[in-house]
């Protein structure tokens, strides 16, 4: 018996072990609800997204993940990947964001091997909002290195170019971007949302700035109309015209574009039309007259530039002063053109050679007639 009795305290050690084990095990779960508090108000105390973000993903994540019944397994696709995925970044998305929309469509194995790859990469916090074009089951760190890469982002760029109307500008929008003139159009009847001004009295005639655009998926027809606005109220802007001048400054510098063969022109046409407005004369600008029949400037007959065409309000042989608006969408060199003239007593001009553009300005209506002979010999030897 005595040995018995000795032997059953000895048979119970399994439970004091177990008891102890637990005990430890409490302690270490109060030693990570410390850590993970330690991490909250690490995190908090940044302040700072992009510091805030890195610390989460660095530090916060895997005491988590520990707490939770300790380290999750983190799956990653070997590579290299196959198809493509279209994913978008928001702006300000941490990296855990940019993990879930990535593993949702299919690009990454999971979010854990995503932001243990975010960490990892000095250059990650650098990756911008945007869609980008990525392959589907690809290793995470490639995801982190694709997404810093611009040439995956997937964009549409416009260009439109200096001079043109606002029925080609929507005509080439919609041929580039696959959305229709009508959409475009109805953009047009929203000005305060495309953000026109008062002053160009609801016409966009000038006020769609010709620039390189690049436009991401799913930008609607009135924010692309609303960004070439902005940009010519940007340029506009920048050179302090104030806004009761801008108006007449566009109509300006769009007779300008659409009569200067080249920018360096441009100052001289600028003072030659001041100086026709100074004197009250006619400025007899083909361009604008045609601008108002619909045609193009070689379509032009002596009936269409009569003095007697006053239903034409574009008819500046008809009417003095300027056209009622801008004709065409004025670059930056013709706007800077009619805003910096050059010095000078000319009121003509005549394009002498429609090869090199060079262009002959005159005072005087004999000197004049003198150019355009030079013009009209240039034009007989073409033949």
């Amino acid at each position: 018996m005595f040995l018995d009795e000795v032997i059953r305290p000895e048979a119970s050690g399994p439970s004091r072990r177990s008891d102890r084990r637990a005990s430890r095990e409490e302690r270490a779960r109060k030693r990570r609800k410390r850590r993970v508090r330690n991490i909250i108000a690490l995190v908090i105390s940044l302040g700072l997204l992009g510091g805030a973000a890195y610390a989460v993903v660095e530090y916060a994540l895997p005491v988590i993940t520990d707490l939770r019944g300790g380290e999750q397994e983190v799956t990653d696709y070997p590579g290299p990947g196959h198809g493509s995925a279209e994913v978008s970044i928001p702006a300000g998305a941490t990296g855990v964001q940019m993990a879930a929309a990535l593993e949702e469509a299919g690009v990454v194995a999971s979010t854990g091997a995503f932001t243990s790859a975010f960490a990892s990469n000095p250059d990650a916090a650098g990756i911008q909002p945007g869609t980008y074009r990525l392959l589907l089951e690809m290793p995470a760190a490639d995801a982190v290195t694709a997404l810093l890469n611009a040439e995956n982002r997937v964009q549409t760029q416009v260009t439109i170019p200096e001079g043109q109307r606002v029925d080609q500008i929507l005509d080439r929008l919609s041929s580039v971007t696959g959305v229709s003139v009508e959409d475009f159009e109805a953009a047009l009847e929203d000005t305060a949302a495309t953000g026109l001004p008062e002053v160009a009295g609801g016409n966009y005639e000038g006020w769609l700035f010709p620039l390189t655009y690049t436009y991401e998926p799913g930008t609607e027809p009135v924010q692309m109309i609303a960004e070439m606005v902005s940009q010519t109220v940007r340029v506009l802007d920048e050179r302090e015209v104030p806004e009761a001048d801008r108006q007449a400054v566009l109509i300006k510098a769009s007779l300008v574009e659409r009569e200067s063969p080249n920018a360096e022109a441009s100052p001289q046409m600028a003072r030659a039309i001041e100086n026709r407005l100074d004197r009250e004369m006619p400025l007899q600008i083909d361009a604008a007259v045609a601008y108002g029949l619909g045609k193009s400037g070689t379509e032009l007959t002596s009936a269409d530039i009569s003095s007697d065409a006053t239903d034409n309000p574009y008819n500046t042989y008809a009417h003095s002063g300027l056209p009622p608006t801008p004709i065409a969408s004025p670059g930056e060199a013709s706007i800077d053109a009619v805003l910096s003239p050059a010095d000078g007593p000319w009121i003509f001009w005549a394009t002498v050679n429609l090869d090199t553009g060079e262009t002959k300005f005159a005072e005087t209506y004999d000197e004049h007639q003198q150019n355009v002979a030079e013009l009209r010999q240039w034009q007989a030897e073409q033949e």
